[in-house]
Formats: structure tokens, C-alpha cells, sequence
């Protein structure tokens, strides 16, 4: 059933977002989303100026120095200008690069985030104004977080990367910021949609650089659907729902309600901010395991045990064996007994914990099999509203310590607040001077007022 590809072009769930996206205008916003935007954009600023650090940044920089191009669109951190498609892949590499931008949870994961560098470069491209990359990043917010509500189960378990849905979500946004019609923007999402399904296999086992690089891909590729689109390329309006579509392929219950109340209920308000540079379901844990250490002044050696509950593709995903023995970034910012072991050692786990002679310092391996991970089925059926776990530490002299909690600082129940935004920003950008700072943090609040979008991405670079 739903199979079909002999309704109208504008039957189409395709059809029926792009005319949402076509129509959304800045008036329509309350404040508390322009607020949000401006709180995101600045989170996903200093995620950039750490992630062009990374030597997974730096290799796809030198591959797009040799390649070339139109010098169009500015690059986060470290400055210049390269062709569009490979301004959104570099800048969304940049904030994705440290596994520190945003999060939401349903269904499945995502960061909407990995889109922002689609709108921005369709923004700069068009001449357009803040407004006009702002009004493409909230698109790629509200399309991308009901389309990881949409499939039950998620499709994550059915052996998929949300990167396929990122695709979807960059083409809209991208197509919003260049002011693509709605038989446009359908063609967008089409010709995204159809070329861009992410194996799973990158966020299993041993982690690879493509860990963090299959959603700045998919984002190259919305905003060069996008880019195809508004010259006249066609793309399959059924790409959703008909034959041989992704409901099809992927056999999972689809609930396409999901975005019935777009505009009327804002998902970015219900976004939330990684306060550890890790994979969103280690959050808790470690926070459970750093407060009680540092209540019960426990050093690394008092620890016998430390037992974690939790969900149990928390469990599946980053505890297996290959988790338990990372030798690179990716893999250990993917597995929960390292992050814990980091928790154990240092009392906090930050970016500069996963370079990779940490990763390897044989002090890891004295800690790292005391960590015991269970899934725990009861915790499962409270997912998503809430992602409790539960760890209990055993001390070597006999005492015990326990604790739980339903979510971590920075869901939007417990929301990092501006001066915690602004902490990481300063300490993600390290390489930038304190009055380049104060600029872009200013130039981001003041963002709705610009008039050329070009001017704001030559400032959030680091002082040349």
C-alpha cells in the first residue's frame, strides 16, 4: 500500500512541505524562535572553529584546495572562499568535526546543525540577507526533527545513517534561502532524496573520519539539489511515499502527521545543546558518574566498579567490544566506557581528551573494563520523552554510591543558558582573538538587521 506514483505532483508529501517552506515568512516567527536561531547559530559558530582544527577538516580542505572553483562562499575558521557546494561541505564538516553540535532524539537522531552551512551558502549565493539564511536554517531545523519523529522503528535500526534524512532537510533549507518556488523545492527534495541514502555501517563498530562526514556530504548535496532545481533539473515528487520510495524501502511504519503542525509548533524549541563533545547518549552516564565522584571525592583508584543502565541501543551502539579498545577520535567519542573513563580520570570530558595520544595512553586500559554497560528495558519504554540511566560505582574498600537521572544538561528541559553557550564558544575558539569574539557574538544577535549575508561570514573566521 502507498505505493503509487499516478497522483498528482502536488498530492505529494514533497509537494505539501515545499508549499509550507515557500510560504514561511519572518513575521510568522515568535521571538522565542528568533531567540533559539541566534542561540544555534552561535553553538554551531564555536562547534566550527574547534571542528577546523581537526585533521579530518584539514585533509578535506587540501582535497578541495587541489579541486578548485568559483570563490563564492566564506568558510568558517579559517577564512577565504571556495565554490558553494564545497563551502557547505567544509563549513558543515567544521561543525560537525568534534561530534559538539546540537542534538534531537525521537525516533532517531539528528543535528540539525549538519544543515546550516546548505542555507548559508545558498544565502551568499543569492546576495541575500540574515533573514534570508536565517528563515533556511529554521526550515532545516523543523523539517529535519519531524523527519526523525516520522519512521517507526526509527530507521537507525533498520541499518540506516540519519544522514538520509539530513538530505532532505538541507535541500529544503538551501531552497528556502536561494527563494525557490514550491514546484522547486519539491524537485529539490526529490533529487536529494533519491541520490543520498547513508549505510549505517559508518556509526558501527570501528569509527572511520566518514563518521563525521556523511551529514556534511548529504548537506553538499541538498544545497546542490537545490542549486539543480532553480535551473530547471527534475527530481521524483513520490520520493516519500510512492514506489520504490523511502517509506517503501525502508518497510517501516511512516507517520507523515508528524508534520501536520508545522508552524504552529516549533521543534527547534525542543532541540537540545551537547555540553560534552560525544555521542548524545553518553551524556547522562557521564554526568551521573563525574557528580559522583566528585560528591563522594572518589579518585580513579577507589573504583572497583562502575555499572551503567541504560538504553539499550546506548548499550548496542557504544559498548560493544570494538568500544571498549578505540584507537581513534571517532571511536572514542562513540563509546561509552571511554567516555566515563575520561569522567574517572580528569573530572571532565572535553574536546582535547579524544587527540589521539590520550587515546592511547595505556591509562585508559588500567580503568576502562571496570565499566559494565546493561540495557534495561524498563528505561527503553520511557524513550524518547525521557533518557534515563542509572549508574552505580563500587569503591575497593566496600562502599557503594548510586545515582539517576532522565536527562542531561543542555536537553531543552535543562538548556545550557547564554554564559554556558558563550563558555564553550570561548573555549571552542581559542585561535580567535577576544575582539574577534565579541563581533561575531554581537554580528549573531544582530543577524535579522543584515543586509548582505557575506559580510557576516567574513568575520566568523579566525583573525588573518
Amino acid at each position: 500500500m502507498g505505493h503509487d506514483t499516478d497522483k498528482s505532483h502536488q498530492e505529494y508529501i514533497s509537494h505539501r512541505l515545499a508549499q509550507w517552506v515557500e510560504g514561511l515568512r519572518w513575521e510568522d516567527l515568535p521571538a522565542s524562535v528568533i531567540d533559539e536561531l541566534r542561540r544555534y547559530l552561535l553553538d554551531s559558530l564555536g562547534c566550527a572553529f574547534g571542528g577546523s582544527s581537526t585533521p579530518d577538516w584539514g585533509l578535506m580542505r587540501d582535497i578541495i584546495r587541489d579541486e578548485g572553483g568559483n570563490e563564492k562562499c566564506g568558510l568558517f575558521g579559517e577564512g577565504g572562499k571556495v565554490a558553494p557546494q564545497q563551502a557547505a561541505l567544509l563549513n558543515a564538516l567544521a561543525i560537525r568535526g568534534q561530534d559538539y553540535n546540537d542534538i534531537y532524539w525521537q525516533q532517531d537522531p539528528c543535528h540539525p546543525s549538519d544543515c546550516l552551512s546548505a542555507p548559508l551558502a545558498a544565502t551568499e549565493v543569492r546576495g541575500g540577507s540574515g533573514k534570508d539564511f536565517l528563515l533556511g536554517m529554521l526550515v532545516a531545523y523543523e523539517i529535519q526533527q519531524r523527519l526523525c519523529e516520522a519512521s517507526y522503528p526509527g530507521i537507525r535500526e533498520l541499518g540506516w545513517h540519519h544522514a538520509t534524512l539530513t538530505a532532505f532537510a538541507a535541500a529544503y533549507a538551501a531552497g528556502k534561502s536561494l527563494g525557490l518556488n514550491a514546484d522547486q523545492l519539491q524537485h529539490a527534495a526529490g533529487i536529494a532524496g533519491c541520490a543520498n541514502a547513508t549505510l549505517g555501517a559508518v556509526t558501527a563498530g570501528h569509527l572511520t573520519m566518514m563518521k563525521n562526514t556523511v551529514s556534511p556530504m548529504a548537506t553538499r548535496a541538498g544545497l546542490e539539489a537545490a542549486l539543480m532545481a532553480q535551473r530547471g533539473y527534475s527530481g521524483p515528487a513520490h520520493v516519500f511515499e510512492g514506489k520504490e520510495s523511502l517509506q517503501h524501502v525502508m518497510d517501516s511504519e511512516w507517520k507523515w502527521d508528524t508534520f501536520d503542525d508545522l508552524g504552529s509548533d516549533w521543534r527547534i524549541l525542543k532541540c537540545g545543546m551537547k555540553f560534552f563533545p560525544t555521542e548524545a547518549l553518553t551524556h547522562a552516564p557521564i554526568s551521573c558518574t563525574i557528580s559522583i565522584c566528585q560528591d563522594h571525592d572518589l579518585k580513579p583508584d577507589d573504583i572497583a566498579e562502575i555499572r551503567i543502565k541504560t538504553l539499550t541501543k546506548a548499550a548496542d551502539i557504544l559498548s560493544d567490544p570494538a568500544k571498549y579498545r578505540p584507537t581513534t577520535r571517532e571511536s572514542a567519542d562513540h563509546s561509552l566506557p571511554y567516555c566515563i573513563t575520561m569522567g574517572l580520570l580528569y573530572g571532565r570530558v572535553t574536546p582535547d581528551l579524544f587527540d589521539e595520544e590520550v587515546v592511547r595512553d595505556p591509562v585508559v586500559l588500567e580503568h576502562i573494563d571496570k565499566i559494565k554497560v546493561f540495557a534495561e528495558p524498563e528505561f527503553e519504554s520511557a524513550f524518547p520523552k525521557v533518557q534515563r540511566c542509572h549508574v552505580a560505582i563500587d569503591t575497593t574498600d566496600g562502599r557503594s554510591f548510586e545515582k539517576q537521572i532522565d536527562w542531561p544538561k543542555g536537553d531543552p528541559r535543562d538548556p545550557l543558558s547564554d554564559q554556558e553557550i558563550r563558555a564553550k564558544f570561548d573555549a571552542l575558539a581559542v585561535n580567535v582573538s577576544d575582539q574577534r569574539r565579541e563581533q561575531i557574538w554581537a554580528a549573531a544577535a544582530d543577524l535579522p538587521d543584515c543586509t548582505l549575508i557575506a559580510e557576516f561570514t567574513a568575520i566568523c573566521a579566525r583573525d588573518q
